[in-house]
Order: structure tokens, then sequence, then C-alpha cells
């Protein structure tokens, strides 16, 4: 049903994440981040916008792991469901109930967690994290790397209506990209994202508050 991908950038100390599915509004459902304390992305068979909420207030307080299981434990659904969660030292956990659809999977590696359900075969998530780790070049741009990665090793056994990607930190104002609903998604995304580096889009976001900076303002 989906697949995410949450990530820690050592250069710039943000945190993002990145999802597509083959239902709508991807962005909405499933990313949850918080500057100051990481990002989540809650998913599967029949995912629950609050377990991303309830593990995003908790992640700094306490090991991610820990976090996801005080979350899922008193869940009677929770085997239906799927949490992936980041905080912002790079510290990541998951959890996959055995009801969801297989395909499901997940893998959580140092600054790394991506999680998938409703997969064409097993080599999709696997395939999301080579190309994430592959890619040298921006850090919004290796997230997108993993989505396409995961497409060409199968993606969503439905295809693909909807694509997301959030990023925050604490010194710079969150990016928050959303498709909806698209035949090609992913491409519009991709779009999207390069349309923010307009000089005239840049120049705006610098003028932002941030959880570092909330005073800021434009000069003059």
């Amino acid at each position: 049903m989906t697949i995410s991908i949450l990530a820690r950038d050592e250069k710039s100390g943000t945190v993002g994440g990145a999802a597509m599915t083959g239902n709508l509004c991807v962005g909405a459902w499933v990313l949850r981040a918080d500057p100051t304390r990481g990002i989540t992305a809650s998913q599967g068979f029949a995912p629950s916008t609050l377990w991303g909420e309830a593990a995003l207030s908790r992640l700094g307080d306490a090991p991610p792991a820990d976090v996801i299981d005080d979350v899922v434990k008193t869940d009677a659904g929770r085997a239906w469901r799927q949490l992936g969660a980041l905080d912002m030292q790079g510290r990541g956990a998951a959890f996959t109930g055995a009801r969801n659809i297989a395909v499901s999977d997940h893998t959580v590696q140092p600054g790394l967690v991506i999680c998938g359900n409703l997969l064409l075969d097993e080599t999709v998530v696997a395939s999301a994290a080579d190309a994430f780790v592959a890619h040298s070049g921006p850090f919004p741009e290796r997230l997108l790397a993993a989505l396409k990665g995961a497409l060409a090793a199968g993606g969503d056994s439905r295809g693909t209506q909807s694509a997301a990607l959030k990023i925050v930190g604490p010194k710079t104002p969150p990016l928050d990209l959303r498709v909806d609903y698209g035949e090609r998604p992913l491409d519009d995304l991709a779009a999207l994202l390069q349309r923010t580096a307009a000089p005239d889009y840049a120049k705006w976001l610098s003028t932002l508050p941030t959880a570092h900076r909330p005073e800021n303002a434009p000069s003059g």
C-alpha cells in the first residue's frame, strides 16, 4: 500500500521523509515531523494517524524503539498497521504488523528507516535503501532517489497515485511537498522540488522563522 523512507542528513542536521502509495494523499496520511523531535511514518493496511502523532510527540524523550513499543502495544488493531520513527540524532525503529498484506517489510539502519507494505516483491525495500545510500546529491534528491529505486524494483503492487516529501530541522524552514493524485506522481514531485530551488523562492525561504531563529523576518 505504501513505501516510505525516513532519514537524517548529517551535513545539515535535518531529518526528512518521502513516501508514495497506490492510494490518494500519502503525505497527509503517512508523514509527521517536528524540527526538534524527528519524523514518523504511519502506514499499513489500516493506517493510524494517531500512531504517527503519538510517536512523534515522544521522540527525544526516549529511544525510538521504546517509543514505538509503547505506542503499538496498547492497540488491539496493531497487526494491520506499520510504523517507522527516526529522531533528530538519527536513531530509528520500526514495526510491521503481521496481518499487513504481503509483501510487507521494513529495514532500520543508522540514520535510515524504510517501511513498505503491499509491495510487488521482497526486493523493494532493499532497493530503496540501496538507492538512497548510493546517491551523493542533495538530501531531498536522495530521498526521491530511494522512492525511484523502490519503483524500479516494482514498488506498490497497484501502481502509484500519490507521493510526498517532508524535511524539517532546527535551522531551516520546513519543506513539505505533496502530490495528492497523479498518473506519474513521483515525476510531479521531482518537478515541484526543482521549483523550490528557484532564486526568488529560495530567497523568500531564508526570511522565514525557524526553531533556531523564531524571530527571523525580512530585513529592512
